[in-house]
């Protein structure tokens, strides 16, 4: 298999050789294609932002308060974008590239690349001297969010942090003017084996914020609170009476979503973001219950189905798709099909700049891109090599 690294040399190569290639829809300029492999784990446009100039946003900024919301009209489905072929990245990552050939765009600002590592069995590895994963490679102007799921992924970058994430860990890295990074099975998995499942998610950065430090943030899962999701029911099924429909609090053992950014029914997340972003593991455990979900007007929101089925507005959402929701609205209702559904819910501030991308970097311009492979190429502002 090609070594990622082997792909982003030639890419550094290829990029110089490169001009401008076209416009999209929005007059935007295009840098050409890209995929996965090239971007290590894991089309450019314009897109909404108003905070900018600010650095960390209060978490608590990331929600309206619920009498605001109880009023609200209901979001509804944009698009639905369904499970796409798998590809492997590097030898331990056996991913769906879930915005397949929305990555990168406008509509799904902040976000902007998300691969899925489906539960997958390892074989123990016989050699103590391999391992499985992408070594070295740079980053410049986002951040990347790892979730473990199952077995352990191990991290070191050239900023000095180093560390493993285990089932429902989490590792918050902002890449910013630049890192080299590596991604690995952990040693102690490799050794064993087992069930392998995580996701990783890269997260735009503003201009104001792309040439900031790097940073890491590893936040364990016994630091990740949990809280039991609104349950919709008629009239006699919930504990408020009266007419018509009523909300009232789950147990968790019906459905409850696990906080890792932002804000969900007045509970902070440990996460900290340079805009505001709400990452919610959700679990439905009952189905044919429904449960409503509130959001920041004009968020981009997107949910995502880890396991099981989940019915949105009729429609059926199955392992691996995606729900894509228009920006209006504050309150939408899910309903499981499936006991134990599982969903990863996405909802953030759209950045209202460009966007240029181009293999591991994400900047604003072109011009931008070629100064972040000319400093890579130099090993100037973060980009040097690291040894363990």
């Amino acid at each position: 298999m090609i070594s990622v690294l082997a792909i982003i040399k030639s890419t550094l190569v290829a990029f110089i050789l490169l001009d401008y290639t076209g416009t999209n829809n929005n007059n935007n300029l295009i840098f050409g294609s890209q995929t996965s492999a090239v971007y290590a784990l894991g089309s450019p446009t314009n897109i909404s932002s108003t905070n900018n100039e600010k650095n960390y946003h209060p978490i608590s900024n990331s929600s309206q308060s619920s009498t605001s919301m109880s009023a609200a009209a209901q979001k509804t489905i944009k698009e639905i974008c369904r499970k796409p072929p798998r590809h492997w990245v590097g030898d331990a990552f056996h991913v769906y590239p879930v915005f397949a050939n929305k990555a990168f765009t406008s509509e799904l600002s902040p976000f902007l690349m998300f691969d899925y590592a489906a539960p997958k069995e390892f074989p123990p590895e016989k050699n103590p001297n391999y391992r499985r994963g992408v070594g070295q490679h740079p980053h410049r102007g986002f951040e990347t969010v790892t979730v473990a799921f199952q077995g352990e992924v191990e991290h070191a970058d050239s900023e000095g942090h180093s560390g493993v994430i285990g089932p429902g860990d989490v590792q918050w890295m902002t890449a910013a003017r630049g890192i080299i990074h590596e991604e690995f099975h952990s040693t102690e998995f490799s050794k064993r084996g087992g069930i392998f499942e995580m996701f990783q998610l890269w997260v735009n950065l503003p201009s104001s914020k792309k040439m900031s430090k790097p940073r890491y943030q590893p936040i364990l899962a016994k630091d990740i609170p949990q809280v039991p999701l609104a349950i919709v029911g008629k009239s006699g099924e919930d504990d408020g009476g009266g007419s018509g429909s009523d909300v009232c609090t789950s147990t968790v053992e019906e459905g409850y979503a696990k906080i890792i950014a932002g804000n969900f029914r007045g509970t902070e997340g440990p996460a900290k973001t340079f805009t505001p972003v709400d990452m919610w593991v959700v679990s439905l455990l009952t189905k044919q219950k429904e449960f409503e979900l509130e959001f920041v007007e004009g968020h981009t929101t997107l949910l995502f189905v880890q396991n099981g089925s989940v019915e949105i507005q009729g429609k059926t959402l199955d392992l691996a798709d995606v729900a894509i929701m228009d920006r209006e609205g504050t309150k939408l209702t899910i309903r499981a099909t499936q006991k134990n559904t599982s969903l990863l819910v996405l909802s953030g501030e759209p950045i209202d700049e460009p966007i240029a991308a181009r293999g591991p970097f994400v900047m604003n311009t072109h011009g931008e891109l070629q100064q972040a492979f000319r400093d890579y190429q130099r090993g100037t502002h973060g980009f040097r090599h690291f040894s363990k």
